[in-house]
């Protein structure tokens, strides 16, 4: 069975260089049928490797496995044009997730409206948990700087929610802020990895404007929060919006605007040591 672990283990073994079949087999203590069918599944399901063969069809037939660009994200007109947005994109204020969600049929996707002070008294967090839990492999965080790890309403804690998600064994990639304000997050967020054991919590900073969760490449959680203006005949009090699309294209495509993303961001590592330089 292919665990997060394994997973997390092949891709960042090659995204150091490309590497052969063997060469990961030998990685993960397997033999080379079953590192390709690793292989094959890992770029079915995340969109993060690539392999093309050399030499096919002959005696010297060699696979090379290399991290994907994933240049060609978009297959429509409507998702270049989001793409390009949310690409350029810094502050959430610069894209709406209804934009996304205007696109998805009916049956596949809901929406959750409320009125509140924030988002813990909104009342959606037994929602996101049960999103969050429902993961198998990967949990992929598009945020602004991890704040949302200290949302707690007594009976759940966001942060308890994501040390299940290490105890399980799920891999978890997180694109945010990595700055001076925010480096305690960041921290207690990576202080999971070694409280387990485990080097499954990734956090690269890139500043962008979704806030969102992509599951398992299947399910997307998106938050837009809405500010009262105090005009007559708009909004007077702050609004949580949230919404769930259950569409595999969709978070597919949303997928792959991570990987794209994190592919060329700075690891939280490196920008929390140059940052502890800071007198």
């Amino acid at each position: 069975m292919l665990s997060s672990e394994v997973v997390t283990k092949i891709e960042d073994f090659v995204y150091a260089r490309p590497r052969s079949i063997q060469e990961i087999a030998q990685h993960i203590n397997k033999n080379w049928r079953t590192a390709d069918r690793y292989i094959q599944e890992i770029s079915k399901e995340f969109g993060t490797l690539a392999m093309r063969t050399f030499r096919e069809g002959t005696r010297g037939a060699l696979k090379i496995v290399y991290w994907s660009s994933v240049e060609k994200v978009s297959s429509s007109v409507f998702q270049e044009r989001l793409e390009a947005q949310i690409m350029v994109g810094q502050e959430k204020k610069h894209f709406e997730a209804f934009d996304i969600f205007q696109h998805v049929e009916d049956k596949k996707k809901e929406v959750w409206t409320r009125e509140a002070k924030n988002e813990v008294t909104a009342g959606r967090l037994t929602k996101f948990k049960d999103l969050l839990l429902g993961a198998k492999k990967q949990v992929l965080f598009f945020s602004g700087n991890l704040s949302f790890i200290y949302y707690n309403d007594g009976k759940i804690n966001l942060f308890d929610v994501v040390e299940e998600l290490v105890k399980k064994g799920i891999s978890i990639k997180v694109i945010c802020r990595v700055d001076l304000i925010g480096k305690e997050n960041i921290r207690k967020m990576l202080s999971l990895n070694f409280k387990h054991g485990k080097e499954l919590i990734e956090i690269r900073h890139r500043k962008q404007p979704l806030r969102a969760t992509v599951i398992d490449g299947k399910v997307i959680n998106l938050k837009e929060v809405k500010e009262p203006t105090g005009r007559k005949s708009e909004l007077a009090k702050k609004t949580f919006i949230f919404y769930t699309i259950k569409e595999k294209s969709w978070g597919e495509w949303l997928s792959k605007i991570f990987w794209k993303m994190f592919s060329g961001a700075i690891g939280s590592e490196k920008r929390l040591e140059e940052i502890g330089k800071l007198k």
